[in-house]
């Protein structure tokens, strides 16, 4: 575990926890900073799991973060959202302490979590009522996320979803707009759990709105958990994802 911060709260509840990852050595300069988001059908998950991700961005120079947020059944939509937009704001407005670069804020998620991530870039309203600004997230990484899956049809997002009053308003290929971000999707040919056709979708959704940087890949005999493994030092070998996403952001 590198040096960092761990347990720090951005809110009153017992899952409004982050743990920080910051670069080991590299001076005085502000690093850019990831906030990531984990997966777990929005009803499972801890941040201490995902420490590999935080230890493997680090290591390539971005003030890295994961929080923790509140899970189905205590809540339903939007909160695991709204509990990432207030995280969010607290990264925005505190990072700088660990060194990160708070005009510099990147979003990347997992599976439920690329899910929250994409609603919390397109999406406007999640920001906007923390107080933040979209253009305040540089760009966003999407892995084997779910983007278009009406109808709830399924008990994971019957569970999540079912109550929501416009069905419409869950899916973030319903929010593609000319001014996202840099986007980058990427998949797994084999995923069977969130078919890769969700990342193509959305692809071609921002495509056709008119955005500016939209970048889908497919790894090739990648399964679902795939895309998040290959970030770990020990399965780097199965996709090449370390190595895109980096370059992603730092291009972005």
């Amino acid at each position: 575990m590198n040096e960092g911060a761990r347990d720090v709260a951005y809110g009153p509840h017992p899952r409004q926890r982050m743990d920080i990852y910051v670069p080991s050595g590299g001076g005085n300069a502000q690093k850019p900073v990831v906030f990531f988001i984990y997966g777990g059908s929005w009803a499972n998950g801890a941040k201490e799991t995902y420490s590999f991700v935080g230890d493997a961005l680090s290591a390539r120079g971005f003030v890295t973060v994961i929080a923790d947020y509140r899970l189905v059944p205590e809540v339903r939509f939007p909160v695991f959202i709204e509990d990432g937009a207030l995280a969010l704001r607290f990264v925005r407005d505190n990072i700088a302490r660990s060194g990160g670069e708070p005009r510099a804020l990147h979003v990347m998620g997992h599976s439920a979590g690329a899910y929250n991530a994409m609603m919390l870039t397109l999406d406007q309203r999640y920001l906007a009522a923390v107080g933040m600004r979209a253009s305040d997230i540089r760009s966003t990484v999407g892995l084997s996320g779910p983007y278009d899956f009406l109808p709830f049809d399924i008990d994971v997002t019957k569970a999540a979803f079912g109550a929501a009053r416009d069905p419409a308003r869950t899916q973030p290929i319903n929010f593609a707009r000319r001014d996202a971000p840099p986007i980058f999707l990427a998949t797994g040919s084999e995923d069977t759990t969130v078919l890769p056709r969700n990342s193509e979708r959305l692809a071609q959704a921002l495509k056709s709105a008119g955005a500016k940087s939209v970048s889908l890949k497919i790894y090739p005999g990648l399964g679902h958990a795939g895309t998040a493994t290959a970030l770990s030092r020990l399965l780097q070998w199965q996709a090449p994802t370390l190595d895109d996403v980096v370059a992603f952001l730092k291009a972005a």
